[in-house]
């Protein structure tokens, strides 16, 4: 069986390598733009380490491309950004739900409602964790807006909070990666006959990748309304978001449960993918650095004023420093790179020496191949920013192959 793919918000490329290193996955077409730079350098790598052609990959803002200039294929897949998934009513009629205006959430729900008899039979999609309890005021609403749109289009979905850790890759990274089946699917049939707690915890495609034991009862609700009621009532009264790290939606009934990682594997830790030659002077701290570094690092309280003239003490814990290599990493994020003291960024000690990590090291932290983002024209920073926006391939690689078999 060959399944072809189309990758959106493709970045540099996570969702491709940890796919096709299973030959019955083939990307057939992927979009990458930044909206916030003239230059497209993420595009650039991509089109570099895949060879792909201008009929095979676009750079250009999604909600430009026409869908009939998108291939037919089986399994759409991305990391979309977090922003605010509301609804909003056009004044003509109530068939003119839209999403907001650049939010591309609805970029993909467009795809999907034009492509009709020709959308993909699978999604497979990812996120940050806060999904499941944003916006603040209505904890929650973005995820269930999600999950009725999908199911207006005819999707089931199972989605897990996986941290990549858990299961022994090199990072703490908490992401959320969900699974829609269309109801033409033998999968979608499956679940809906299936018993759905068992299907969580044991028979779905995320359980038999990623092994769980259920830590709380499950619960289950029906997403009732239109997209536009869902919009502006659910979970109105800003409760906790009803949505656990663990669930499904089938027919717009919900059941979701909180779980916990089952694994006895190998860990892979900070120092085993560090590097131990070849790293440029510009990484090392100098003595004058290390005190801005550990002052930033450290325990903190500063007295602040607030617009109103509202006197308050900020305070800060402290963070470990240097970091341990006898763990995996903390989370990586966009502002990894370049010199300048941070409290987020990395440091290790290596040979006495305090220094920075390298893009060779952050991309290992993603089980991207050394020096993926490595092109004429990318700094380090933007190399760093890269792997901060990126996902662990680990974790694509195993979802990918365990859906490849449940479709045969």
């Amino acid at each position: 069986m060959s399944l072809k793919v189309v990758e959106l918000f493709a970045g540099v490329g996570g969702f491709r390598l940890g796919l096709e290193k299973n030959k019955h996955y083939k990307v057939v077409w992927s979009n990458q733009w930044e909206p916030l730079t003239k230059t497209q350098h993420a595009s650039m790598v991509y089109k570099e380490r895949f060879k792909t052609s201008e009929k095979e990959h676009s750079d250009k803002d999604i909600f430009t491309v026409e869908t009939k200039d998108i291939p037919n294929h089986d399994l759409l897949v991305g990391g979309f950004p977090c922003q605010d998934y509301s609804v909003a009513t056009t004044l003509k009629n109530s068939k003119g739900l839209i999403g907001k205006k650049g939010v591309l959430w609805w970029a993909i729900h467009r795809i999907l409602d034009e492509k009709g008899s020709k959308r993909p039979k699978y999604l497979f999609l990812e996120n940050v964790d806060r999904l499941l309890k944003s916006p603040s005021t209505q904890r929650g609403r973005d995820f269930a807006v999600m999950l009725k749109s999908l199911d207006e289009l005819g999707y089931a979905v199972e989605w897990r909070v996986i941290n990549a850790a858990d299961y022994g890759m090199p990072q703490k990274r908490h992401r959320i990666y969900f699974l829609g089946y269309h109801k033409s699917t033998k999968i979608y049939k499956e679940l809906k006959n299936s018993e759905k707690p068992a299907w969580l915890l044991k028979l779905g495609v995320l359980a038999k990748a990623f092994k769980v034991k259920q830590v709380e009862p499950e619960t289950t609700f029906e997403l009732n309304g239109s997209l536009d009621e869902i919009s502006k009532s659910f979970n109105k009264n800003g409760n906790l978001s009803p949505f656990l790290n663990t669930g499904l939606m089938i027919n717009g009934q919900v059941m979701t449960l909180k779980s916990n990682a089952v694994y006895k594997g190998k860990q892979t830790l900070l120092k085993d993918i560090v590097q131990t030659k070849g790293i440029d002077n510009s990484f090392y701290l100098t003595s004058n650095e290390l005190k801005d570094w550990k002052y930033l690092k450290g325990a903190k309280k500063i007295e602040r004023t607030d617009s109103k003239g509202f006197v308050y003490t900020y305070s800060e814990g402290s963070m470990s420093f240097p970091d341990s290599l006898e763990k995996p990493s903390r989370t990586i994020i966009t502002g990894e790179g370049g010199q300048a003291p941070s409290r987020f960024k990395h440091v290790i000690k290596q040979r006495n020496k305090y220094r920075r990590l390298t893009p060779v090291e952050l991309e290992r932290l993603n089980m991207f191949p050394d020096n993926h983002t490595k092109l004429d024209g990318i700094t380090d920073s933007k190399r760093a920013f890269f792997m901060g926006n990126a996902l662990v391939v680990g974790v694509i690689e195993k979802i990918g192959s365990t859906l490849l078999k449940s479709i045969d």
